[in-house]
């Protein structure tokens, strides 16, 4: 098995991790709001560090791809990519909706394996980046920006499954989406320590992505806000 860093900046949450043989060895989260671009190099150190304690040599970079935080994903990103041109690793490039349908698979022991996963990251007003997996994390739901309403995922709700929501987005729904096989699951954000086993899935692939060129997952074009006139 590989000794992997793995990184997630998408949402408000910043962490890193440092994984090997599927476990994980040191890891590093804030909780506490978008301070990624002064944590995140803190937190790098830290599992460096403790691999250079321990005699481990880096085998490749990990990190969340998006959706989510547009200076989130770019601060991640370009982290990444700048310790893995210095190394001359490869890096492994995280679906962060997938990254959340995972944990709520590995981290609930009742879950129904029939169950669909929606992962919801919040876009602004009632917006949201969202997809929706299986158990063997097939598409059921191609990830993308969704408008909430009274038929979000009415298809979905419509097959009778049980159809779990999950992610810092769900909390908008709770008041549109109504079933009796919809359960919402609190406390889902993406973490580092969550990554191993998608990475180690990459790893054994060699699935890589460009460690010059490759972009973050926005799903939609990046929509600055206008600042207040001061007058």
């Amino acid at each position: 098995m590989a000794v992997i860093l793995n990184i997630d900046t998408t949402t408000a949450v910043c962490s890193a991790a440092l994984t090997a043989e599927g476990q994980i060895l040191t890891h590093a989260e804030n909780f506490e709001g978008r301070n990624h671009a002064s944590l995140l190099s803190g937190f790098i150190k830290q599992c460096l560090d403790f691999a250079a304690d321990k005699e481990l040599q880096l085998d490749a970079v990990a990190v969340s791809m998006g959706p989510g935080s547009y200076t989130g994903l770019r601060i991640g990103l370009s982290e990444a990519k700048g310790l893995a041109y210095a190394l001359g690793i490869p890096m492994i490039g995280i679906n962060t909706l997938e990254l959340m349908a995972t944990r709520v698979m590995f981290s609930t022991d009742d879950v129904d394996p029939d169950s669909i996963l929606v992962p919801m990251i919040d876009a602004r007003r009632m917006e949201v980046f969202t997809a929706a997996y299986d158990f063997g994390l097939n598409e059921l739901l191609k990830p993308g920006p969704l408008i909430l309403d009274g038929e979000s995922y009415a298809d979905l709700i419509a097959t009778g499954r049980p159809v779990l929501l999950f992610g810092d987005g769900s909390d908008k729904a709770r008041e549109t989406i109504t079933a009796p096989n919809v359960t919402f699951v609190p406390d889902v954000v993406p973490l580092a320590v969550d990554m191993v086993a998608l990475a180690e899935r990459d790893w054994a692939r060699r699935s890589f992505i460009d460690n010059a060129y490759s972009t973050p997952l926005y799903l939609k074009e990046f929509q600055a806000t206008k600042p207040k006139s001061r007058i």
